[in-house]
């Protein structure tokens, strides 16, 4: 392997590898190292003080060494100088059992046990805004229904455009690019792949957005709500389940086209929707957005109910064609492994214990979901969420109580951070108490 790396260093003309892995947050953390010493790296992994980033460890922990996966190999092409490796995380001789990419590696491991295999795509959202963060950078995009707009699509052409022939470049297969429901914000899409490759290729693409739309002088976000008017940045995932090269979902003569097995794993993902929520939507904001109130454009596209339906994008699941279905309740915020691993974890629980979704909904949850007797709603905050994974054996199980006790202890840490801010709008309300 260390051979073949710096081979194809020197054939490409790589100077640097940024071996990168993600925290418990979300955020890339990286090692930039010449090629010259990528033989090391390759074998021992590159060292980080895990209590320096969002890890549950502390400063008298021992060093932590992230193992560059070859097979996840990408080659920036706005900086082809540059190649970039996801990592494992390594401490005293064994995997990091909290460190996500860690943990969706051992459910895929699981899956396999049983020869099966999860595909996924996401549909990954995000505003163009001005340096700053004030507004959206675009000062012509005011339309209330902006969505498809061509003129404002256009008008950024050339960010999205590189964007795109950047993925053309490394043959994820990208075939859309649109203006989205909000003033400002885009969404592209690229073909599905198993989903270590796709929650890889969603973390670089996270990378590569925000890199070269500051290239070209803007900023770029994937906040869940960054705007209270217009809707947010949603990161909708398509999922199937195969078995020995065929779509185990896909079935000629079940209901929509989707196998029994196929109903089974969604209806492991609405029993464990609420603890779920704590990982697909992980923030603050991610709050105000899946119960946010309605937009500019006249709807948030959001789900705040546990349901599932067929063609029908008021719902927390639809089911668009045969063999597949969309989770539409992750944003923009989410850990592209923990969102992947989350959605594995919830499916294989459904198949285990043989679980019935129910009779689906075929109707406008945002305006006679009132009237469903007995529908779950989503958490109202992160706290509720926090609190339902907290609670949940399934995450516990499969994510192992290390996991869950690191990732509940800093999220919960985040919360409180959050509320002992004084916001505004608590002093025109409250002073004259």
């Amino acid at each position: 392997m260390t051979k073949d790396l710096e081979k194809i260093a020197k054939d490409r003309g790589i100077k640097y590898f940024l071996i990168s892995f993600t925290d418990l947050f979300g955020t890339q953390r990286s090692k930039l190292v010449p090629a010259e010493a990528i033989t090391a790296m390759a074998k021992n992994g590159a060292g980080f003080a895990g209590f320096a980033t969002w890890l549950d460890m502390t400063p008298a922990d021992a060093d932590m060494f992230v193992i560059p996966d070859p097979e996840s190999l990408i080659q920036l092409p706005w900086k082809k100088e540059v190649g970039w490796f996801a990592g494992n995380p390594w401490m005293d001789s064994k995997e990091v059992e909290h460190a996500p990419r860690n943990v969706l590696r051992r459910l895929i491991a699981e899956a396999a046990d049983q020869g099966l295999e999860m595909k996924s795509g996401v549909e990954c959202e995000f505003f163009l805004i001005s340096p700053n963060g004030e507004g959206i950078s675009d000062p012509g995009d005011l339309q209330s229904k902006p969505c498809y707009d061509q003129s404002a699509l256009m008008r950024r052409y050339d960010v999205i455009s590189e964007i795109c022939d950047s993925m053309l470049e490394l043959g994820w297969r990208p075939y859309q690019n649109d203006h989205e429901d909000a003033n400002g914000q885009f969404e592209m899409n690229w073909e599905y792949d198993t989903v270590l490759v796709t929650a890889d290729r969603h973390s670089f693409f996270k990378y590569m957005v925000k890199s070269i739309a500051e290239k070209h002088g803007l900023r770029a976000t994937f906040m869940p709500k960054p705007f209270s008017n217009l809707t947010g940045n949603g990161c909708h995932s398509h999922v199937s389940l195969w078995k020995y090269g065929k779509n185990v979902f896909s079935d000629d003569k079940g209901e929509l086209g989707v196998s029994k097995l196929g109903y089974q794993f969604l209806a492991g993902i609405l029993a464990n929707a609420e603890a779920m929520t704590a990982l697909t939507n992980p923030t603050v904001n991610s709050y105000k957005r899946i119960n946010g109130t309605v937009t500019l454009s006249g709807a948030t596209w959001s789900p705040n109910t546990i349901s599932y339906t067929g063609n029908n994008r008021t719902h927390m699941v639809r089911i668009p064609e045969e063999g597949r279905f969309e989770l539409r309740l992750a944003d923009g915020a989410a850990n592209p492994y923990l969102l992947q691993a989350a959605v594995l974890a919830a499916g294989l629980d459904g198949i285990k214990h043989a679980r019935d979704p129910g009779k689906r909904l075929d109707i406008n949850m945002y305006t006679q979901g009132h009237l469903v007797e007995g529908a779950k709603k989503l958490p109202l905050n992160l706290l509720d969420a926090l609190r339902a994974l907290e609670a949940s054996p399934l995450y516990e199980a499969a994510f192992g109580t290390e996991f869950v006790t690191a990732y509940v202890k800093l999220k919960t840490q985040a919360w409180d951070e959050y509320t002992r801010h004084l916001t505004k709008w608590e002093v025109e309300t409250t002073l004259d108490c």
